[in-house]
């Protein structure tokens, strides 16, 4: 997950789309709840129902009528609403429940490191062949639409994969954590001032490292390691921003 999480974020955080991953993660939580209400798999769920709103989010910014943070706060207000009635619906607040909110490395499963395996590969896979489209898209869409691209699709493409690392790293990150891990190692690594392909190189030096110091820290101190992780990379961020700051 420290991997695939800042190749998605670069590009949501260059076109001012941060809090898409939180609304997500959000939205994700009323899947959670949903699959604890009726006994099917939470993941599924919460992947399904991402999925699902991530398009719609996608098509209501598309449409104009509505302003694309807007949109984000329908979608986020309405599945925080939707969650707490499907939560009390079930019964309330239980541990499982708190391992989906805020991680647990120690319940991930050999499943779980698959999967999360295979979606590497396709989010790596998928960013690599429309990167330049992405790029181009993330700093001018219109002028991308005018060229000819498939800016819809590409679009729907991009949000997708967002849902897809959001609900399957929350049994490592948790859902309260995972918008984190796609935006701050961006947000830091931007504070260089590299070329685009030298910030990607960046945040995943920063996410990756946060990650295992993360773990270690976590470990030895019995601390939250969801917690400990973005804790780390916000003080690096604020590390790298005070001496940026500085250098100006």
């Amino acid at each position: 997950m420290a991997f695939v999480a800042p190749l998605i974020g670069i590009f949501l955080v260059l076109r001012r789309y941060s809090l898409i991953a939180d609304t997500l993660a959000h939205v994700s939580l009323a899947g959670i709840a949903l699959g604890l209400l009726f006994g099917l798999s939470p993941i599924l769920t919460a992947l399904g129902i991402t999925v699902v709103s991530s398009l719609g989010i996608e098509r209501l910014r598309d449409s104009r009528r509505i302003y694309g943070e807007s949109a984000l706060a329908l979608f986020l207000s309405g599945s925080l609403a939707l969650a707490t009635v499907l939560l009390s619906l079930a019964k309330g607040f239980n541990t499982n429940l708190f391992s989906y909110l805020f991680g647990s490395i120690v319940t991930v499963t050999t499943t779980d490191v698959y999967t999360i395996g295979a979606l590497a590969v396709i989010v790596g896979t998928t960013l690599l062949f429309f990167y330049k489209e992405l790029v181009y898209i993330t700093f001018d869409e219109e002028a991308a639409r005018v060229s000819g691209l498939p800016t819809k699709l590409i679009n729907s493409i991009l949000i997708i994969l967002t849902a897809f690392t959001v609900s399957l790293s929350i049994p490592v990150v948790g859902v309260l954590l995972i918008a984190a891990l796609i935006v701050v190692p961006v947000v830091a690594s931007l504070q260089l001032k590299k070329s685009f392909s030298e910030t990607i190189f960046y945040a995943e030096l920063i996410s990756i490292s946060s990650v295992i110091a993360g773990i270690i820290t976590s470990f030895y101190f019995n601390l939250s390691t969801g917690g400990t992780i973005v804790l780390i990379m916000l003080a690096v961020f604020l590390a790298l921003f005070i001496v940026g700051r500085k250098n100006r």
